[in-house]
């Protein structure tokens, strides 16, 4: 009655009474679109009434991201050239990319690189918007510039090294020392890369976030921790730096280490890098060796506050040891081309009416077309709708008209392509389920046959007999498997565990696991990939893949008469070559292996070749099971091709034989042997 009660009240849908306007779809469309007029209107008028776009950002601030880039490659260059000498085509290559005016002076005003392009520049602003100092980082700018990697501790650039850059001799020297350290952990099981820092000196930097597994290893870590001559010599003269100042505040010497730390040194990584270093302390700048200095006094006592004035020295020492191996400190300006702001715009009464009928005009215009549109829009959606109810309540699809090309008309056309397809495969289904049950019906009979014998005495259950049972119950097993896979693959299911696979090594397998079937029917099986011919690469599932060749080695030699031959070959090929009758998806891949099974028997009628790849078709439709196969696997085939990215195709000549192809995306890398 439930039942009947809910069909009763779908039936009722077309009668039903119209929808209110405020709840149409007609009365929403008019809605919204007053709305954006309405806020249309209101912001163009407020546009215009206020200053242009130009003057809206200057007023507002520029893009704190691009300026942050631009002050971080001024950084740079100042970081690593002792002047500004040259720093113009750094300073017009900015101005293109950002589309801004950038000005660098010295920090009494005098002109060191502008980007204007006007004969008379205009003038600069009284305020600068930021100062470029490699020993005087702006924090703000610099986290920007470097994705925050920076800390507002150091305030020193670590692209300013000064004179710990490493000469080429030294650093070629290291860097074969760190290649070696890197190919000695990797044999170890321990991935690592060669990093080099900003003075030259490489580094290794273990992958992951457990550096200790190297210590495990015979690895010789320790190898790039000298610090060469120019680096020590470097660090002697830092520590004496330090100390004069701890000397003028009456405090005893320090000991630096080569992270500039004072003490015993422990184990550090690098902030913000992309894997784990070496156990072993990081040098400063950041990439200096990070074997300890000799000492040059003994250490003070560690307190609070000499721990705060030996910070401070350090930081003076590094700024005057690296003064003059950077540029001076510049005050950078960056604005707009022409500097100048446009006037705002004059809200007088005649301007306000003028702006007001302007407004009402656009939201007459728009509720007008809103209307006209709404209403064309929801005829079609009604006998959408109305079809869609129709086959819910389970009457036969009919078409929908297409009243035009436009998005509803596609939507229209869309619904009629699912209607006829959901007739197909209705149809299908039936099929499908009809040959099922047919397949089935074959070996179950006969197992019942040969029990109900058995049980009536008529039929003793001898070897033979259980032979007989276990032959069909096999079969009954083969038909499920099959439906199986074919199911897997049509939900997308279909589990694939791609890796290299050896191409002739794969058909040699195929061809042994089919060799006594095919001694047994009289048909030569030959593959016919010579071991001097260079091996196509291919990446792929190799059982899956076996399963697809099987499935046509064991088609080609069961309609091959005796006498015959099936031959296994493969080779590559690309997007110009290919093609052929078939399968319609037989399409070549570009840069695709080819594997191909080819006969001498019977063909295939050029009628039946598109059919192949049906499921339960057979060329013969008196053939049986037993002597004609499942119907099912060339349809396996297809799916598992597909599956890997890949095509088959078919060609036959009838009285001489056929050849089925895979086509397979090409592999990235050779298979092994």
């Amino acid at each position: 009655m439930g039942r009947a009660r809910g069909r009763g009240a779908r039936a009722e849908g077309p009668g039903r009474a119209r929808l209110p306007l405020r709840r149409s779809l007609l009365g929403r469309l008019l809605a919204v679109s007053a709305l954006v007029a309405a806020c249309s209107v209101a912001a163009t008028a407020w546009i215009a009434v206020q200053t242009t776009s130009g003057a809206i950002k200057q007023e507002q601030g520029q893009n704190l991201t691009a300026d942050a880039r631009i002050y971080d490659t001024l950084l740079e260059y100042a970081a690593r050239n002792p002047t500004w000498d040259g720093v113009g085509a750094t300073v017009r290559e900015l101005a293109r990319e950002s589309g801004r005016r950038v000005a660098l002076t010295t920090q009494s005003r005098q002109p060191l690189a502008d980007s204007a392009t006007a004969a008379t520049a205009p003038a600069l602003p009284p305020q600068a918007s930021a100062v470029v100092d490699p020993l005087s980082v702006d924090t703000v700018l610099a986290a920007r510039g470097a994705d925050g990697q920076r800390t507002a501790a150091d305030r020193i650039d670590p692209r300013a090294v000064g004179p710990f850059r490493l000469s080429t001799a030294d650093s070629t020297a290291l860097r074969r020392t760190a290649d070696a350290e890197v190919a000695c952990l990797n044999r170890a099981g321990i991935a690592s890369d060669v990093v080099v820092g900003a003075s030259g000196r490489p580094r290794v930097q273990i992958v992951g976030n457990d550096p200790e597994r190297a210590l495990g290893t015979r690895c010789d870590l320790a190898a790039l921790d000298t610090p060469t001559r120019s680096e020590q010599k470097a660090l002697d003269a830092l520590t004496a730096l330090a100390d004069a100042c701890l000397k003028r505040q009456g405090r005893e010497g320090v000991r630096l280490n080569n992270d500039l730390s004072w003490g015993d040194q422990v184990p550090v990584t690098v902030p913000g890098e992309p894997g784990a270093v070496a156990p072993r302390p990081v040098p400063a700048p950041r990439d200096a060796p990070s074997e300890q200095a000799a000492p040059s006094v003994g250490m003070p006592e560690r307190t609070g506050e000499n721990d705060r004035a030996i910070a401070s020295c350090v930081g003076t020492a590094r700024s005057e040891q690296l003064s003059s191996y950077v540029a001076s400190p510049a005050l950078l300006f960056i604005g707009d081309e022409g500097g100048a702001t446009l006037p705002g715009f004059d809200l007088s009464p005649a301007n306000t009416a003028k702006i007001a009928g302007a407004a009402a005009l656009v939201l007459a215009l728009t509720v007008g077309a809103s209307v006209f549109a709404g209403t064309r829009l929801v005829r079609p959606l009604h006998a959408l709708t109305g079809a869609a109810q129709r086959m819910r309540d389970g009457e036969q699809p009919a078409s929908v008209p297409v009243s035009g090309d436009d998005e509803v008309g596609r939507l229209a056309a869309a619904f009629n392509d699912m209607s006829a397809h959901r007739a197909r495969l209705e149809e299908q289904r039936k099929a499908m389920v009809s040959d099922v049950a047919h397949e089935l019906r074959t070996p179950l009979s006969n197992i019942r046959g040969w029990l109900e014998a058995a049980q009536d005495g008529l039929a003793d259950p001898d070897p033979a007999f259980v032979s007989s049972l276990l032959e069909e119950a096999v079969q009954l097993q083969h038909i499920i498997d099959d439906l199986q896979d074919l199911a897997a693959a049509d939900a997308g299911v279909l589990r694939l565990h791609p890796e290299p696979v050896g191409v002739r090594e794969l058909l040699s397998q195929v061809a042994a696991a089919h060799q006594a079937r095919a001694e047994n029917a009289g048909v030569t099986l030959t593959v016919a990939v010579a071991a001097t011919d260079p091996e196509p690469a291919l990446r792929a599932d190799p059982v899956r893949l076996r399963q697809a060749v099987g499935n046509l080695v064991s088609n080609a030699v069961r309609h091959t008469p005796e006498g015959g031959r099936v031959t296994l070959s493969a080779y590559a090929s690309d997007a110009s070559e290919g093609g052929g009758e078939g399968d319609d998806e037989g399409k070549a891949c570009d840069g695709a292996v080819v594997i191909e099974v080819q006969d001498t028997g019977s063909g295939i009628p050029a009628e039946d070749l598109p059919h192949v790849f049906d499921r339960f078709w057979r060329a013969e439709k008196s053939r049986s099971r037993r002597t004609g196969g499942s119907g099912l696997g060339l349809a396996i085939v297809r799916k598992l091709v597909e599956a890997h990215g890949g095509a088959v195709e078919a060609t036959s000549t009838e009285g001489e034989g056929s050849t089925f192809a895979l086509r397979l995306p090409a592999g990235t890398e050779p298979a092994g042997p």
